[in-house]
């Protein structure tokens, strides 16, 4: 049976998810053909009978599974003889962490600083729907959310500390090779480049190569997907 993955799509093509990146990621490291089916914010209730209200949604033989780490974990243990992606119980472990700090820190970040972008990339339903769920929940206008991100961004990149010094010193997370907790990482940046101009890390950054070597994995998967460069934009 084909595997099914419910993507979160806006404007144009755009996938910008970042949990959905992770899967995408993931599909892809283990080589697994798949289905991939666009839908909007205002189509997540007609998934699955209206079990879930997030994506990704991934659907296989019977079993529908929500959460990016609970599809990892079910694409690790459910092909256990495609490429891993933790490279063991301990990188499993070491990967729980990474996406504590990617969901509790990082995430939150890139959202401060692109946000309102966001909004620019949706259709008129979805755009309504965003705007007023996105500033009841920061309780302001998302203009407000992003002011002053040309000067903020410096206290975000100077966050970035531990995965820059981790990064002069192997190519990936994963060390010689990526894993799922360099795709837990990129998504954050996939989500940004896929809907805002704004740069996050600067061109002279060493974070850049590890971020350019993500964008050519899996024959271009996420470099040719539709979205920005990293150039500085307002």
């Amino acid at each position: 049976m084909t595997i099914i993955m419910h993507d979160l799509c806006g404007t144009d093509g755009r996938r910008f998810s970042p949990y959905c990146w992770r899967v995408r990621m993931a599909l892809a490291h283990k080589g697994l053909d798949h289905e991939t089916r666009p839908a909007g914010f205002l189509d997540i209730p007609k998934i699955a009978g209206g079990a879930f209200r997030t994506v990704p949604v991934l659907e296989h033989e019977g079993t529908v599974l929500a959460e990016s780490w609970d599809i990892a974990v079910y694409l690790e243990r459910t092909f256990p003889d495609r490429r891993s992606l933790f490279g063991g119980e301990g990188g499993m472990a070491v990967s729980r962490f990474v996406q504590g700090w990617a969901d509790g820190v990082l995430q939150p970040a890139v959202a401060g600083l692109v946000v309102r972008d966001i909004a620019e990339h949706l259709g008129p339903e979805d755009r309504t729907y965003f705007i007023e769920s996105r500033e009841a929940r920061y309780g302001r206008p998302l203009d407000d959310v992003v002011a002053g991100r040309a000067e903020r961004v410096q206290d975000f990149r100077a966050g970035l500390t531990p995965l820059r010094r981790l990064l002069a010193h192997q190519p990936f997370l994963g060390g010689e090779a990526p894993l799922y907790a360099d795709y837990i990482v990129f998504g954050a940046f996939m989500w940004a480049r896929t809907i805002s101009p704004f740069l996050l890390v600067a061109d002279d950054d060493a974070i850049r190569p590890w971020l350019d070597r993500c964008l050519d994995l899996h024959g271009g998967l996420a470099r040719n997907a539709t979205g920005f460069y990293w150039q500085a934009a307002a």
